[in-house]
């Protein structure tokens, strides 16, 4: 007996039997299959529709989030988040090719907010590329540059700018104050009354 292929269409697409499930039906009585309150209990805010008591609220009651006293101190707000690239990732761009932050999110090897990017020295380079990073290993670095590649720290460059800045910004005053005139106190010569 011959098999029909049925082919898969538009119009006879259907989930696999058993993957998916009919949603419970709250707030429908008898008629939910889960008796006369579905679920909900009897009365009060939870049981009416769009009723509903936010995360750690306790009834008007001082919350438990405010009865502890904070105590220490967490650096996580301040953590800087670097987007990692292995070496061995690398390997996807032909020779020669300028590997920065554009070219590593258009190939989808990081995504997402990220401070900058770090190169880590697992797997290995096959062929010389020239890579734009914030932070690098050493063992990256020797096997980019064994390779035949470059390393270009972008971070080096915004701290060299910004000592340049810091250096003109001081320099700056002593010759203002060099061109600045002195100011004379205009005082008002008072008369002496006659007695």
């Amino acid at each position: 007996m011959e098999e029909v292929n049925h082919m898969m269409r538009l119009h006879n697409l259907r989930p696999r039997p058993g993957s998916r499930h009919r949603t419970k039906r709250l707030g429908c009585g008898e008629s939910s299959g889960h008796g006369k309150t579905s679920g909900k209990g009897s009365k009060g805010q939870k049981a009416r529709s769009g009723g509903s008591i936010r995360l750690g609220f306790e009834g008007g009651q001082m919350p438990l989030i405010r009865r502890l006293p904070k105590r220490g101190f967490n650096n996580a707000a301040f953590h800087k988040h670097y987007a990692v690239v292995n070496v061995s990732d690398l390997n996807a761009f032909k020779a020669g090719t300028v590997v920065n932050e554009q070219l590593l999110r258009e190939s989808n090897l990081v995504r997402g907010h990220f401070v900058g990017i770090k190169i880590l020295g697992e797997g290995e380079l096959k062929h010389g590329l020239e890579v734009q990073a914030d932070k690098i290993s050493a063992s990256a670095r020797e096997k980019i540059e064994k390779a035949g590649g470059t390393v270009t720290l972008r971070e080096a460059r915004r701290i060299e700018k910004s000592e340049a800045e810091v250096a003109s910004s001081e320099a700056e005053p002593d010759t203002e104050v060099a061109k600045a005139k002195p100011r004379v106190k205009k005082t008002k010569s008072r008369k002496k009354k006659s007695e």
